[in-house]
C-alpha cells in the first residue's frame, strides 16, 4: 500500500484541495462500483473498522466520487465515452492501445497514469495518439482529481473515446471511481491462473475482462476456461474477450465491443 493513497483504506489521509476556475453541475453517484468496492474492503478488515477511520475514508471517497461525477460531465458534454483500463503491471494496456490505433474507426486519447516517467505516453504519442501523462509519485492508482487535471489537456472535442490507463495494480484502482463510464480489466496469461480469485474486487468492477497474450497459452500451464468460470462467479454478466496482438481479429473484437458501448449510450 502506498503511504498517501486512499487505499489509505489502509489508514492515511489522501486528499486534494482544488479551486476550479469553472463551474459544473455535479451529481454524486451513490452506489458506484468503485465506492462499493472500497466499502467492501472496509467491512472485511477489522483493523479499519473503528469510527474515526471509517469517517475519514468516507470523506475521501465522497470527495473523489463528487469529482468523478464532474469528470463524467466533461465526457458527456463532449459526447465522449470514458473507459478506465486497469491491470497489474505488464499485462499489456499500453500495447493494446498502440495496436488499436491501426484498426480503430473512432478517435481516442489517453490519460496515462504512472508513478514516474513518461515512457507509456511517449509510446502512444509516437503512434499519433493524443496522450497526457499523469505522474502519481508514490500513489498506486489514479483518482478522479488526477484524471480531471489530465482532461484539461485533452482535446475532447476531437475525440470519440478517452481511455484512462490506470497505474499497474490489481488492488487500489478498483476502489476509486475516476469518472469514466466503463471499466476494462486486463489479465495476461504469464501472470498465472490465480489472479482473478486472489483479487476479486478488481474483477467485480469490470465491464469487460480481456485475457491478453493468449498466443503464449501453449507455453504456460493455464486453464483459460476455468479462469473464465471464476470470473463469471464473481460477476455473472461480465463480458470476456481473448486478445493477442499477433491476432488482428481479436483486436477488432475489442474495437467492436467499444463501438457497441458507444452506440448504447
Amino acid at each position: 500500500m502506498c503511504k498517501d493513497c486512499g487505499c489509505t483504506i489502509a489508514g492515511g489521509t489522501h486528499h486534494h484541495d482544488h479551486d476550479h476556475s469553472h463551474s459544473h453541475e455535479h451529481s454524486h453517484q451513490e452506489g458506484s462500483a468503485s465506492h462499493q468496492a472500497a466499502h467492501e474492503t472496509l467491512h472485511h478488515n477489522p483493523q479499519l473498522n473503528d469510527a474515526k477511520t471509517v469517517s475519514v475514508i468516507q470523506k475521501i471517497l465522497d470527495k473523489n466520487d463528487h469529482e468523478a461525477a464532474h469528470n463524467r460531465a466533461h465526457f458527456d458534454s463532449h459526447k465522449v465515452l470514458g473507459i478506465n483500463l486497469m491491470s497489474s503491471p505488464g499485462s499489456g494496456k499500453t500495447t493494446l492501445l498502440e495496436h488499436m490505433a491501426d484498426i480503430a474507426d473512432f478517435k481516442y486519447g489517453v490519460v496515462e497514469g504512472d508513478l514516474e516517467t513518461n515512457r507509456d505516453a511517449d509510446r502512444l504519442l509516437a503512434k499519433d495518439i493524443k496522450a497526457v501523462q499523469i505522474q502519481t509519485g508514490s500513489a498506486c492508482h489514479l483518482d478522479a482529481f488526477m484524471v480531471h487535471k489530465g482532461l484539461h489537456n485533452m482535446p475532447l472535442d476531437d475525440l470519440d473515446v478517452c481511455f484512462v490507463e490506470n497505474v499497474g495494480n490489481l488492488v487500489c484502482p478498483a476502489s476509486y471511481d475516476v469518472g469514466t463510464h466503463l471499466n476494462i480489466v486486463l489479465v495476461s496469461i504469464p501472470e498465472g491462473e490465480d489472479k482473478i480469485a486472489k483479487y476479486p474486487v478488481m474483477f467485480r468492477a469490470a465491464d469487460l475482462i480481456l485475457f491478453t497474450k493468449t498466443d503464449l497459452l501453449p507455453y504456460f500451464d493455464y486453464d483459460l476456461e476455468k479462469e473464465k468460470e471464476t470470473a463469471r462467479k464473481l460477476k455473472p454478466n461480465v463480458d470476456i474477450l481473448e486478445v493477442s496482438t499477433k491476432d488482428e481479429a481479436s483486436l477488432k473484437a475489442v474495437v467492436e465491443w467499444i463501438n457497441f458501448k458507444r452506440r448504447m449510450r
